[in-house]
This record gives structure tokens, C-alpha cells and sequence, in this order.
């Protein structure tokens, strides 16, 4: 059964924590977790990309020289793909990347991450604790005693916790999410996964079991 140290908020060790099989002992599936990540960042992607085609570039009314006899290649347009300040052919155009995977995969997905971070020794469970005061330095200080202070960090919230969401978001290694949010890309991403000690069990009652 996978195990995690259990710290204080002031990097005192508090023990170990079993982590539940069903979430966190599944053999990690690359080409799910994979998928998953391609979605996550198509998602991301604004598509908003656009160009001006030959329709769209302005001018080009009269026909820059009669048909015959002039020894050159005919031309009904200045704004021809092919003429300087023309417009461009097969350009790109507003679109959207977003697509939607299956819950099965996207749940496979996440528990692969949790487990792949657990088989490496890479989740760390934190005791519950308050700020003093919801300010950015207060987390820093927290991170520091953890030992994380330069280490790419994602913090899993038993719930939503509009204080320390808000002192966590101007520090660019930590990214903040509650358990129910979590999404497999962003495990992935973080080095060191750091669950709040009340969002194990929340963290097996809504992941550890098949859709």
C-alpha cells in the first residue's frame, strides 16, 4: 500500500499516512495520462489566431493591366495570394481546439498521476493548518519550513479556501486546487504534490472508483 510522511505546517514529521489503493496504487496507464495532457492544453489554446484572406485585404478593384498583349501574366487583382500586400491563401481562422475526452479516461488519467507521483516518492501529506493572516508571505513561510520553497508545488484543499487561494496565487512555483478539481496534467506538472491531511479520504471518496 502506498505511504506518504505526514509534516507539520512547521516542517515538524508527523509520522506516515497510508494512501488509498484505489487512487493512489492503480498501475499508471502513460498513453491515458498522455491523452489527458494533450486535451488539458488543447483546452487552453484561445484560437483566436486570424488572418486576412484575398476577400478581406483592401483594394485590388481594377484589373492592373488588360488581359493581352502586354507580355505578362495575367491578372485580375493586386491582392492575389501571390503579390506583395496580397491577401494569404489558406490562413489560420478562429476555431476552436477544445475537446471533451471520456470520464472514464479522464478519471484513469488522474488516478495514473496521483500513483505514478506516489510510486516516486513525490506526494507529501501536510497536517491541516490556518494562516495568521491570508498574506503571500505566510505561505512562503510554510513552504520554506516544508523544505519547498523552490520546488514546483501543486496544494490539493480539502475545499474551497478563499484565503489561502488568494495568499498562494502570487507565488509562481505553488498552484492551489481542490481536490474535486484535480485534473491529471497539472499533477504531472507540479514536482511535488502536497495534499492537506483532511483531503485524503474526499480524495478517495470522489477518485477511487470507477465512473
Amino acid at each position: 500500500m502506498p505511504t506518504a510522511k505526514i509534516l507539520a505546517a512547521t516542517g515538524e514529521a508527523r509520522g506516515e499516512l497510508k494512501l488509498p489503493e484505489s487512487v493512489f496504487g492503480v498501475t499508471p496507464n502513460r498513453p491515458v495520462m498522455w491523452e489527458a495532457a494533450r486535451n488539458f492544453l488543447a483546452n487552453q489554446r484561445q484560437g483566436t489566431a486570424c488572418v486576412k484572406n484575398r476577400a478581406a485585404v483592401s483594394g485590388g478593384g481594377r484589373k492592373p493591366w488588360r488581359q493581352k498583349g502586354t507580355g505578362r501574366a495575367r491578372f485580375g487583382t493586386t491582392r492575389s495570394n501571390i503579390w506583395v500586400h496580397g491577401g494569404r491563401a489558406f490562413g489560420p481562422r478562429p476555431r476552436d481546439y477544445g475537446y471533451r475526452l471520456p470520464k472514464e479516461t479522464r478519471r484513469l488519467a488522474l488516478r495514473s498521476a496521483l500513483s505514478q507521483k506516489a510510486e516516486a516518492g513525490h506526494v507529501t501529506v501536510v497536517a491541516d493548518f490556518a494562516l495568521p493572516e491570508p498574506k503571500t508571505r505566510e505561505v512562503a513561510r510554510i513552504l520554506a519550513a516544508l523544505g519547498m520553497g523552490e520546488t514546483r508545488c501543486l496544494l490539493v484543499l480539502p475545499g474551497h479556501d478563499a484565503d489561502l487561494a488568494q495568499a498562494a496565487r502570487n507565488l509562481p512555483r505553488l498552484q492551489t486546487r481542490e481536490y474535486r478539481l484535480l485534473n491529471a496534467y497539472e499533477v504531472l506538472h507540479a514536482d511535488r504534490l502536497l495534499i492537506l491531511e483532511s483531503a485524503v479520504p474526499k480524495l478517495e471518496e470522489v477518485w477511487g472508483h470507477e465512473a
